[in-house]
């Protein structure tokens, strides 16, 4: 090394830490997520400190008082313009505070607190030596059958370590469809996704089955991570730069400057091409998109079934908001490359979930692939890439959210001596049995269905409509041949459950706790008001569908 640059190392070691700028960190603006941060990690504290028996009661609180005042901070953003008037980035560019964001964000913490009831339910299983229990194993770490387990069992403990990974999770999900550049996208991808391998494992019953789930969600769930972090390292070298904004305008050709140490590599279409193709896999993996659906039906059968509720609402919610922002804020000058290649997924998506769940004669399992069905729904409204797109798209996930929630709560109602009655035999005759529980279990399912006076109507109309509108016209044509098969089997389980004879020993109907009987009814009240009056909402929407840039 010549004398001179060593000269000029050793000056500009010796620069003052003066020169060193201060990051810039627009605290308000990142309330909402700090909220539940603070929250997650004094629920790690609790867990530490706090005696077992209190714990509880004590997760609960925090986690409430902590979703409640985040969504708080979400409608105070909101109220300021950040929404529509004055959308920003925060955090040197990491997270966009836009109407998209902002109507994302509160779509999941009201899922999030409407799912935390379900968490804390605990009058379904009859009490154990005394000792109320709720969903999840009386202790993680024991071996299924074991001794361990059994004494866990006889003591009351309970797993409330579930209530820190939900906040956590929650976290991860409010940055993911806010996040400005690739990195943080990741990083967010993760924060939510381990939480939620963990509590996959966690159920108190058909402890193997859970397990056995969790096992399957984390590998794949790997596989698609290194997907996206390969596709990420591949546009930072096509880029130079991980930030969406400078990402986009590279794409389009506005980039003079060429950082000198990827001069070989800055705008070389195959990383371009390569390396979002990469990047949606693992979005599409996250939707249960065909054909990276393979884990959804395993994972929604084998979870506790309040993970699984939360799980396909909130999850669903986070990552097509990720996904509308890498399509419509990075990518928008490839949409002639991607657009083909969405058709494709979104038909073969509804089609594929359509078709296979009439064959299933588990409900979770049924209710895995309505989830997939209606994952190629919401791509109807991403593909038509008009402002319309994107606030039919927000309505859906805001309706869908509430009725999968609801959903999932009235099956953990149907009980056998076994835990849960998920077998659809099981549910023949419940209408007789209890008419109110197949009632509103009738009315989530009409919903799905997409039947006028529910918001899966409203939903669905306003999705086609935008794709139609966007030049997809035979997209909607598919979409209306999917609702078609869809509604064979949830009319078949309405049939089912009203016009069958119970079964001598079929299952009985719990008793919920105010908690959940909240959920459901949050869950019904949603459906049936933005079925019969979805105008304000769809407003409201298209008032939050334009992204920051």
């Amino acid at each position: 090394m010549s004398a001179s640059a060593v000269h000029s190392l050793w000056t500009t070691a010796a620069d003052p830490i003066s020169k060193i700028d201060t990051p810039k960190i627009e605290y308000a603006q990142l309330s909402p997520t700090l909220i539940v941060v603070g929250a997650a990690i004094v629920g790690v504290l609790i867990e530490a400190v706090v005696p077992r028996k209190s714990r509880y009661y004590a997760q609960v609180f925090v986690a409430v008082v902590a979703l409640i005042a985040s969504f708080a901070a979400v409608v105070a953003l909101a109220a300021g313009g950040y929404a529509t008037t004055k959308p920003g980035i925060a955090a040197m560019g990491a997270i966009a505070v836009d109407g998209p964001a902002l109507f994302l964000q509160g779509t999941i913490l009201l899922t999030a607190i409407v799912g935390l009831f379900t968490f804390a339910e605990r009058r379904l299983d009859p009490a154990t030596h005394g000792n109320r229990v709720d969903s999840f194993a009386a202790q993680a770490a024991s071996v299924p059958g074991s001794d361990s387990e059994k004494a866990a069992v006889k003591a009351g403990f309970t797993t409330t370590e579930v209530f820190p990974l939900l906040m956590f999770a929650v976290a991860g999900m409010l940055i993911f469809p806010s996040a400005n550049d690739l990195l943080t996208l990741f990083i967010a991808l993760e924060v939510f996704s381990l939480p939620l391998y963990l509590m996959c494992a966690l159920a108190r019953r058909k402890r193997l089955m859970s397990q056995e789930a969790a096992v399957k969600y984390f590998l794949l769930g790997a596989f698609a991570s290194a997907f996206t972090l390969f596709g990420i390292a591949l546009l930072y070298g096509y880029a130079g730069s991980v930030s969406y904004g400078t990402i986009a305008r590279v794409v389009d050709g506005t980039v003079a400057e060429v950082t000198p140490a990827l001069a070989n590599t800055m705008g070389n279409d195959a990383l371009l091409l390569v390396g979002a193709a990469l990047i949606v896999m693992g979005l599409l993996f996250k939707v249960g998109a065909v054909p990276f659906h393979m884990w959804t039906p395993d994972v929604y059968q084998g979870a506790p079934t309040p993970v699984t509720g939360f799980m396909a609402a909130a999850t669903k919610v986070a990552a097509f908001g990720a996904l509308l922002r890498i399509l419509y804020v990075v990518l928008p000058g490839l949409r002639w490359d991607w657009r083909p290649v969405m058709w494709a997924v979104a038909i073969v998506t509804m089609l594929g979930g359509a078709i296979i769940a009439i064959t299933q004669t588990d409900i979770k399992r049924l209710l895995a692939y309505s989830s997939i069905a209606h994952a190629g729904f919401i791509l109807a409204g991403v593909i038509a890439t008009t402002p319309d797109g994107v606030s039919s798209v927000l309505f859906y996930l805001g309706a869908y959210s509430f009725v999968t929630i609801g959903a999932f709560a009235v099956v953990t109602l149907v009980r056998d001596a076994g835990g849960e009655a998920t077998h659809l035999s099981k549910w023949a005759g419940l209408g007789r049995r209890s008419p109110l529980v197949a009632a509103v279990f009738a009315v989530f399912l009409l919903a799905f269905a997409g039947i006028p006076l529910t918001s899966g109507f409203a939903g669905k109309f306003a999705v086609f409509k935008a794709a139609a509108e966007g030049g997809a016209a035979p997209l909607v044509v598919v979409g209306v041949i999917s609702s078609a098969i869809a509604a064979f089997f949830y009319i078949r389980v309405i049939v089912l459950m009203f016009f069958s004879e119970p079964r001598p020993e079929g299952p009985t109907v719990a008793v919920p706790s105010p908690l959940t009987m909240t959920a459901i009814g949050v869950g019904v009240a949603v459906t049936l008001v933005l079925g019969v009056a979805p105008q304000y909402f769809l407003d409201l929407a298209s008032q939050a569908g334009v992204f920051v840039r």
